[in-house]
């Protein structure tokens, strides 16, 4: 997981380290060692699958930060050059700090006949069905059972699909006929939460192509009938900068609140989620990290940090 980001971001360390290991005992890092230096990371990191822009940004941070600086006698070049691309992945990641908490807000709602309404978005393929089912069963294990809205009624076995996860996980589910207005099905899970005082509506919604108009249509109708809380983008992390293009238009169109980078378990590469961090700049939520249900890991950028440059 991640090795591809790992290995740009170790490489370019030892190389600044390495065009420096002649200099006296005061070393420091000018712009004429980086400049050669810096092109190869923007490749690098765009061949880790970081998007050109953020790859970019990334190097021109980490140029700012180290032309000029002094590295003392004793002290190793590249755990300096190390530690400021720990600081420079932190602040980009941090951009994507989370700052809602739908556990605890589900949680208040509970009783009330307010549930929380969070309406998922996302191209089909990306894992936004199990990530859904994951969701819920996070809040029914924390006692905030769900009802799950099956809106999306384009995609063959799409109701089945998101009625077999509710079936084993042990939540309500809303459905409709093939066909049937996804709204409607959206504005009854939530009137069936609300008489039954559940504490959250999920809602599926289908995933064509993000550039279908007649989807972003749908989708805009979906939103002004549920009238969500939060809007939530799945993005399939193995997918790279197309991530980044479907986050951009997808907030665009409908707007996204927050997100949740599925398949990060599987993803040799590891760039997309600095690239949607950069790119969107609203919360990531959560990553999925296996099959399992339990399989979902709040996102902590301290931790990324760590695991890319431990």
């Amino acid at each position: 997981m991640l090795g591809r980001l790992r290995d740009a971001l170790r490489r370019f360390a030892e190389e600044v380290a390495s065009s420096i290991a002649e200099k006296a005992a005061y070393k420091t890092i000018t712009e004429e060692d980086l400049r050669p230096l810096l092109d190869d990371l923007v490749f690098r990191l765009v061949e880790a699958d970081v998007g050109i822009d953020a790859a970019e940004a990334i190097a021109g941070m980490v140029s700012e930060r180290l032309s000029g600086s002094k590295v003392p006698r004793g002290t190793d070049v590249r755990k300096h050059v190390e530690e400021t691309l720990r600081s420079v992945i932190l602040e980009v990641l941090s951009a994507a700090r989370p700052t809602i908490d739908l556990l605890g807000e589900a949680r208040r709602r509970c009783g009330t006949g307010s549930p929380l309404v969070v309406l998922f978005l996302g191209v089909n393929g990306v894992g936004k069905t199990t990530t859904i089912a994951k969701i819920a069963y996070m809040l029914k294990k924390a006692g905030a059972t769900p009802v799950l809205a099956a809106a999306d009624t384009f995609r063959a076995g799409a109701q089945e699909q998101l009625a077999y996860h509710a079936s084993k996980i042990g939540v309500p589910i809303v459905k409709g006929s093939y066909g049937a207005d996804p709204a409607s099905i959206a504005f009854d899970a939530i009137r069936y939460a609300s008489s039954r005082r559940l504490c959250a509506v999920l809602i599926d919604t289908a995933g064509r192509m993000h550039v279908d108009k007649n989807l972003v249509d749908e989708l805009k109708k979906i939103a002004r009938v549920s009238k969500p809380h939060y809007k939530i983008l799945v993005v399939d992390s193995l997918t790279g900068n197309d991530a980044v293009e479907q986050a951009l238009r997808f907030d665009e169109a409908v707007g996204v609140d927050a997100a949740v980078i599925a398949k990060i378990d599987a993803d040799p590469k590891g760039g997309t989620v600095l690239s949607i961090a950069y790119a969107l700049k609203r919360p990531i939520l959560y990553l999925g990290t296996g099959q399992r249900y339990g399989d979902l890991k709040p996102f902590n950028p301290e931790e990324i940090v760590e695991t890319i440059l431990s």
